[in-house]
């Protein structure tokens, strides 16, 4: 009985110490949600108005033919970008947006591509290199709190292989979109070339006003487009940074919460043991009483 009881003493001790350390990083991720949102909000307004610029200048010129718009005929190469996390502890994060991808490979492996991926954290750089996969870029170390720069780098990567004749044909983004604190979806959005629709405007929708470019739509487009990728990207980078914290939150309060049942688990079973153990032990001496008490009986 010793021996159980040391070893159940040691078990929760250690499990102890576990949800410490769950519970800290609970606290961590909760803390730093609020800085994600804070960011992601942020830099809604630029997204939103460089879409605007964009439906503008598409809306005022006759005819739009830009490399990052036109679609190339008899594709045969198309870049994903996957964005994971640097860090662990989130869950089934990185493992939801990687299944996604493999989803979108088959896919366009259906339709003749080749997915060329272009992967940014750790986790998922990892994971293809242990597959030995060749990437067409990777970034790592700025998951939690990614910058415009970051941002730019990608972009000027992909759209430099995309204006490549030998490169790659379309773009896809694979990212996890931020609902809520408890809902986090994967998406896949494709960036380039950009679709261009035409429709009517409603009574509800606000009608572009008319602009004169100088010096052609054209120049402006080509200023622009390249911004407007970069906001894309940006805005997936920081929602994937808030949802990467929403589920490293939820994650830990789940094992600190298992952690603080097994303990409970322990303690029980420990307690059951220390009865049993006093048990026998009354039993040994109220058996070693009797005895005594027969063979004086038997003296007498």
């Amino acid at each position: 009985m010793g021996a159980q009881l040391r070893l159940l003493r040691r078990r929760i001790k250690s499990v102890k110490s576990t949800a410490k350390i769950t519970r800290a990083q609970e606290l961590i991720a909760s803390s730093r949600i609020v800085k994600a949102q804070m960011r992601m909000q942020a830099a809604l307004p630029y997204e939103r108005e460089i879409t605007r610029a964009v439906t503008g200048v598409v809306s005022n010129a006759s005819s739009v033919d830009h490399p990052l718009t036109v679609a190339k005929e008899n594709p045969t190469k198309a870049g994903v970008l996957i964005v994971t996390s640097d860090s662990g502890f989130c869950g089934g994060f990185n493992a939801n947006v990687l299944r996604e991808a493999e989803a979108l490979r088959g896919l366009l492996k259906s339709r003749g591509l080749d997915a060329i991926p272009f992967v940014t954290g750790r986790k998922g750089v990892t994971w293809h290199s242990f597959r030995n996969r060749t990437m067409g870029g990777q970034w790592v170390g700025f998951s939690r709190k990614p910058a415009y720069g970051d941002a730019k780098e990608i972009a000027e990567l992909l759209i430099e292989s995309f204006k490549d004749e030998n490169g790659i044909d379309e773009i896809h983004i694979v990212s996890t979109e931020f609902v809520s604190m408890l809902t986090q979806n994967v998406v896949v959005k494709r960036i380039l070339p950009l679709e261009v629709e035409e429709t009517e405007a409603s009574e509800s929708d606000v009608i572009p006003p008319y602009f004169e470019f100088e010096p052609t739509a054209a120049d402006v487009l080509e200023s622009l487009l390249p911004r407007y990728v970069e906001s894309r990207i940006f805005t997936a980078l920081l929602e994937s940074a808030a949802s990467e914290e929403a589920a490293r939150r939820r994650a830990m309060k789940s094992a600190t919460d298992n952690a603080n049942e097994l303990i409970r688990v322990f303690t029980m079973q420990m307690n059951q043991a220390r009865q049993a153990e006093i048990t026998q032990e009354i039993s040994e001496i109220v058996g070693g009483a009797n005895a005594l008490a027969d063979a004086a009986a038997g003296k007498e």
